[in-house]
């Protein structure tokens, strides 16, 4: 027995013990404020949104497909999900990726580029939630020195002399019967380039419908014509990773490697 037990004339004993243990968590337990529900939940939500901001300006962006342009692979009203990170430091779009940009002036039609209509929906967009308008979804062709050339005997582009097989993702147009990979200027005969510095030559993977770089293009015997085909990088908000909706046919979204054996421009 120790002083201190013969001091209060009682012997501790391990039961004893144990229940002034728990006794005393009971107390610390009891003294700590309890926040309201409410408050919880509130709190739980400014956590969220603030998470959802921070990855909206940093890292992910939710968007849809708002055409065709983009068939087979990406649908009309598909939900995608844009990362940010593999163009941090300088980094810049390369050939094969598919990216979404802002509109670089009026290739989208109004609809397109008015974006969510209701309040919550506009809410809900603003911090990354809700896929936003006035962007477009395409595959970058050609960057800064490139020559893009269309097109050979089969309907193919060449980039920097190279010949480009897109079929593992392109849906070829006709031209007088023939397929043709580069048709939107109404023939198939056209060359573009070099690409200016800062800027990318992007195009559906529905050539034959999509509002890409070869509408805005001039071609030889065109009057009419906007004469500035190129996408300042600076537009480009990130690269399509993932397709998420629907989720029947939810995965990854890649770059292609057909252009791995394209040449950097002299």
């Amino acid at each position: 027995m120790t002083i201190e037990d013969a001091e209060t004339g009682a012997e501790a004993t391990p039961g004893t013990m144990a229940e002034t243990r728990a006794e005393a968590k009971a107390r610390v337990k009891a003294e700590r404020p309890h926040i309201p529900i409410w408050q919880e939940t509130l709190i739980l939500l400014v956590i969220a949104v603030v998470l959802a901001v921070v990855l909206k300006a940093f890292f992910v962006q939710a968007f849809y497909i708002p055409s065709e342009s983009m068939e087979p692979g990406l649908v009309k009203n598909d939900r995608i999900l844009v990362q940010k990170v593999s163009y941090w430091g300088g980094g810049s779009p390369d050939r094969g990726d598919v990216v979404v940009f802002e509109d670089p002036g009026s290739w989208l039609p109004a609809s397109d580029a008015a974006g969510p209509a209701n309040p919550v929906t506009k809410a809900l967009a603003k911090i990354g939630l809700f896929p936003t308008g006035g962007h477009l979804v395409k595959r970058v062709i050609g960057v800064a020195g490139d020559t893009i050339v269309c097109c050979d005997e089969q309907g193919r582009l060449s980039v920097n002399g190279v010949v480009v097989d897109e079929k593992d993702y392109a849906r070829p147009g006709k031209i007088d019967q023939h397929e043709c990979l580069g048709p939107m200027t109404g023939n198939c005969d056209w060359t573009v380039g070099p690409v200016p510095k800062g800027t990318v030559f992007v195009m559906g993977d529905n050539r034959q419908n999509s509002a890409d770089s070869t509408v805005h293009m001039c071609v030889a015997g065109e009057t009419e014509c906007s004469e500035n085909p190129y996408v300042d990088v600076d537009l480009v908000v990130g690269k399509v990773f993932a397709l998420v909706w629907p989720l029947s046919r939810f995965g990854h979204v890649s770059g292609a490697d057909a252009f791995d054996k394209v040449p950097d421009a002299k």
